[in-house]
């Protein structure tokens, strides 16, 4: 039995053509090209952006270290000059102290007091020695980028000790402490200036204990002020007032003295601390 021959394969046999494949989509190229374009523009936005925006972050950054910087070495520079003035006061004061013919003990605070103004200054008769409490300030200008910026106060407190020894000049003593030691010396010193304000517009008919008491304390509840002899001359008025604050150890005696002076009459109050009343 003969086998089938094959089908014929020749195209020219079979009477038609084979197709060629297909080209490919041309908007499958167009879609990679343009997602090409889009990653790159995109990158390119975005280096855009992390430029423009850490550019003005740096020069943040910068102003702010800057004027730290800054601000750290005025306030080092204003705490410098606080204590160099602390110190030429303790050395000035006991210079007057050496010139001054006072030996009285309330005449020697006075001398203290002019050049130290410390509110609280007691007395030592055992070493025969001065104490005297004074807080500084002084003000720099702080920088700030924003708000904030301004006029900045700084403290420091001192405790200045003067001591004699006869045959020897005065010595002086600068101790800083906390700001604390020195806040009822401040807490003295702002009674001090309130009743010689309040003193100073007071006429003196009125200068008595009951109206002092009532102008120095009107609600009789804080009792800062506790009024201890009132003594009139021709032209002058003493009122001894002894001021409390929150520390008992703190508490002062002061002497005021109220005169009229000037061409005007003005009515006019000094305040010096004294040892006692």
């Amino acid at each position: 039995m003969t086998a089938p021959e094959p089908a014929d394969s020749n195209p020219a046999t079979t009477g038609f053509t084979a197709s060629p494949p297909p080209p490919k989509p041309r908007s499958e190229a167009v879609t990679r090209q343009t997602n090409h374009l889009v990653t790159t523009g995109c990158l390119t936005l975005l280096i855009a952006l992390i430029t423009a925006l850490g550019l003005p972050v740096s020069w943040l950054w910068y102003r702010s270290w800057h004027d730290e910087k800054a601000n750290t070495a005025r306030k080092d520079a204003t705490l410098a000059s606080i204590l160099e003035h602390a110190r030429a006061t303790a050395d000035d004061t006991a210079h007057a102290l050496d010139t001054s013919d006072a030996t009285d003990t309330d005449a020697l605070i006075s001398v203290i007091w002019r050049h130290t103004q410390a509110p609280v200054i007691t007395y030592d008769p055992a070493r025969h020695a001065f104490t005297a409490t004074a807080a500084q300030s002084a003000l720099y200008d702080e920088k700030a980028l924003l708000l904030g910026g301004g006029p900045v106060r700084v403290t420091r407190c001192f405790v200045y000790t003067y001591a004699h020894r006869p045959g020897h000049t005065w010595t002086s003593r600068l101790s800083e402490h906390d700001p604390a030691v020195c806040r009822p010396a401040m807490r003295i010193g702002g009674l001090a200036g309130l009743a010689r304000t309040r003193l100073s517009s007071m006429y003196a008919e009125d200068l008595t204990h009951a109206n002092v008491r009532k102008a120095l304390d009107p609600t009789g509840r804080l009792r800062p002020y506790d009024v201890k002899s009132v003594k009139r001359t021709a032209d002058t008025i003493t009122l001894s007032i002894l001021l409390s604050s929150s520390d008992p150890m703190a508490d002062q005696c002061y002497r005021f003295t109220w005169r009229i002076a000037g061409a005007n009459d003005q009515r006019t109050t000094t305040a010096v601390p004294v040892s006692s009343c």
